[in-house]
């Protein structure tokens, strides 16, 4: 670093050349502000005034194309590569077996004994036999247990995805026959209009097939990024309006009535209005099985479950208990064929056989395929995000597309729903000590023996049991409503995506829904960056501070100098608002300047050219970008103020936005100077002040 008296700003001392001294010298010293100090540090500087051209020239600034377009190749490691496709061979090398094995073992048991009355209800929401949900924590989960790269949240079955592939395997399959269907019912038949039959375990194939086609399509194509693309509010009010859907579609099972089936926008209205017109219908025993259910869900969840968290890290297996008691008294006290309950039905013993998905429906399911295959993606990531943070480790999002599209492309040979997180049970697998995906594999192996010994046991068990473990697990999200108020406070913006996803996914349908939220925040972005934060700023007395004048007191106009800050983008589409707000707050600025004229009582000429605006110094600090509309935008206003005497300076420009300015040719008439501060500026703007007022007194 050169010594102080040579360097190439301040000059050399022994000369007295000063390559700046025209431009006058910066000296501040805060001694104002002793009443509100912290410390008894000061700040003093004494310096030349900077202007941007020669602080380039002296610390040969590298001058670089605006926003250039970095293309590189990656280097071709095949090692790398394959650890990076399958991140379970670095924490398996890594694995403490003395420490994380048994936490692993005590984690993995609990969630898959979670798993068996889960899966069951969910998979009864995608409108298949209940043994698909224990297809779902099994054979998927294994895939992603190797490929994913968060060691928390456990794969499988969840409410909302199950929901929404559900309607799709009702569309298309041929479960529902015309006889079995009210002739005002408007659920479509799309088998049946194509000529062709398929069962529902063939279309729940195919949507999953395709949703891991989509997903790995989006991996390939390297769009992990769509994970910031949808904000927290919008997936909040897609999961809380999707939460009525499958609220609505438990209560024939929770209260044992027969509710004719609808769809179409509207169709949870006129669902709502079948079940009051059917209320005659209404099994009394069912609703009693289901209300007490419930009870003793709320009881542990709300009562028991803090209490024996302090005791130990093993939840009570609530949710299995209730199918245990469901089954034994269906099985031994008749309750189902004496009160004529439903019941889950025949389940089928062992491993399914591998089956292609049906080629012909690949093509009918593609688009409500793709849908889901971006909302599970995006929920799954938003959990493991959620466990990530909270325990210091980062997840891949580009490498989970590749582990959720591998998974549900193995499970769809293998009948299964599309899978993703659950909340409720990736909680309780890190509540319970797992530390890696090693947990789901002994979860895996819970539903193994389940899948080849066990399952049959449960077909006698009333469905209102498992309509109210749905209810009751469906309450956090449910009460994510109350969310909305919380995000209106702090966005009104943000409550109105919120309450627009909502409604849309409740009042038309969840695919819809998530079409419109997008486009609602698109549509908030936009209306952000049309009317960026412009503002008037003034002094501080006796510092170099410049803060909005309108938020402080005790603050000081530079006379003869209007001072704007901009903080945003300047593009075709607000170059408008710019150019309006820049002539605002100069009419604002020079009405002010005549005020104090008037209170000052000026008597001479002198007082009077002194009140005058004849800088403008437009602060683009909190510029991020700038087009050729808005350079020539920010040109034209300094060619309309020159014809009236008003200099425009430009202070703290991005090193990005002035090589843009640079290339658009803004500085080339010198109608422009800009600096590398506002103070920088302001001071410039004074001393040319001071100049002209000297030569007009001489």
């Amino acid at each position: 670093m050169e010594p102080e008296e040579n360097h190439p700003l301040l000059g050399n001392e022994d000369t007295g050349v000063n390559k700046l001294g025209e431009f006058g010298t910066c000296w501040i010293m805060d001694a104002s502000m002793k009443s509100v100090h912290t410390s008894s540090t000061h700040v003093k500087v004494d310096r030349p005034i900077y202007p941007q051209t020669m602080l380039d020239e002296a610390y040969r600034c590298k001058s670089q194309q605006a926003y250039p377009l970095d293309i590189r190749c990656s280097e071709c490691n095949p090692g790398k590569m394959v650890r990076s496709m399958i991140p379970a061979i670095d924490w398996l090398s890594r694995y403490s077996f003395k420490k994380d094995l048994p936490k692993d073992i005590i984690a993995g048991l609990t969630v898959g004994i979670m798993n068996i009355p889960q899966g069951m209800a969910y998979a009864i929401l995608g409108n298949v036999p209940p043994v698909v949900g224990l297809y779902m924590a099994f054979f998927p989960t294994i895939i992603y247990a190797f490929l994913g790269t968060s060691r928390h949240i456990s794969m499988g079955s969840f409410a909302v995805i199950c929901l929404m592939a559900g309607k799709t395997v009702s569309t298309y399959s041929s479960t529902y026959s015309s006889a079995s269907v009210p002739i005002n019912s408007t659920l479509p038949y799309a088998a049946e209009q194509s000529g062709t039959s398929y069962s529902p375990i063939e279309v729940a194939m195919a949507v999953t097939f395709m949703v891991g086609v989509f997903q790995l399509v989006m991996y390939l194509l390297r769009l992990g990024v769509i994970c910031t693309l949808l904000s927290d509010t919008l997936v909040n009010g897609l999961t809380a309006g999707a939460a009525i859907h499958v609220f609505t579609s438990q209560i024939k099972d929770l209260l044992g009535m027969h509710v004719p089936k609808y769809s179409g926008p509207l169709y949870i209205l006129r669902t709502y209005v079948g079940i009051f017109e059917n209320l005659h219908t209404i099994n009394y025993v069912a609703t009693f099985c289901s209300a007490v259910t419930m009870l003793a869900l709320i009881i542990n969840n709300e009562i028991l479950k803090p209490w024996i968290s302090k005791k130990s890290i093993i939840p009570v297996p609530i949710e299995l208990i209730v199918v245990l008691a469901g089954t034994l008294l269906s099985r031994y006290a008749y309750i189902s064929d004496t009160h004529n309950l439903s019941v889950v039905g025949h389940i089928a013993v062992g491993l399914p056989e591998a089956a292609a998905p049906k080629l012909s429906l690949l093509s009918l399911v593609a688009l409500d395929s793709f849908v889901i295959a971006v909302v599970a993606y995006i929920i799954s990531v938003s959990m493991a995000l959620i466990f990530a943070q909270k325990l210091k480790y980062t997840i891949d999002s580009n490498q989970e597309l590749l582990a959720q599209g591998a998974g549900n492309i193995v499970g769809s040979f293998f009948s299964c729903l599309p899978f993703a997180a659950s909340l409720s049970r990736s909680a309780i697998q890190e509540m319970a000590g797992g530390c890696t995906q090693l947990a789901s594999l002994f979860s895996c192996s819970v539903l193994l023996v389940v899948l080849l010994w066990i399952a049959p046991f449960f077909e006698p068990l009333p469905r209102c049991f498992l309509a109210a473990l749905i209810i009751v697990a469906l309450k956090g999200v449910l009460f994510q409503v109350k969310d909305f108020f919380r995000i209106w406070k702090m966005s009104t913006l943000d409550g109105i995506t919120w309450l627009v996803t909502y409604l849309t996914v409740i009042l038309v349908e969840i695919d819809i829904g998530l079409l419109v939220g997008v486009f609602v925040s698109i549509v908030t972005i936009f209306i952000q960056g049309m009317k960026p934060y412009t503002c008037s700023l003034a002094r501080l007395p006796n510092t170099d501070i410049y803060v909005d004048s309108t938020r402080y007191t005790k603050t000081e106009e530079v006379k003869g100098v209007c001072i704007i800050h901009y903080a945003g983008g300047l593009n075709f589409a607000n170059r408008v608002y710019f150019k309006k707000a820049v002539h605002q707050i100069y009419k604002e600025c020079a009405e002010s300047e005549v005020n104090s004229a008037v209170k000052g009582k000026p008597t001479s000429d002198d007082d009077t050219e002194n009140r005058k605006i004849q800088f403008i110094i437009l602060n683009l600090s909190a510029m991020q970008y700038v087009d050729p509309a808005g350079s020539s935008t920010i040109l034209s206003i300094a060619q309309e103020f020159s014809q009236i005497s008003v200099n425009i300076l430009l202070a703290a420009v991005g090193g990005p936005v002035h090589d843009a300015l640079q290339l658009c040719g803004v500085f080339e008439n010198n109608l422009i100077t800009c600096f590398p501060t506002i103070h920088d500026a302001v001071l410039y703007a004074e001393s040319k002040m001071n100049k002209h007022r000297l030569s007009i007194r001489l």
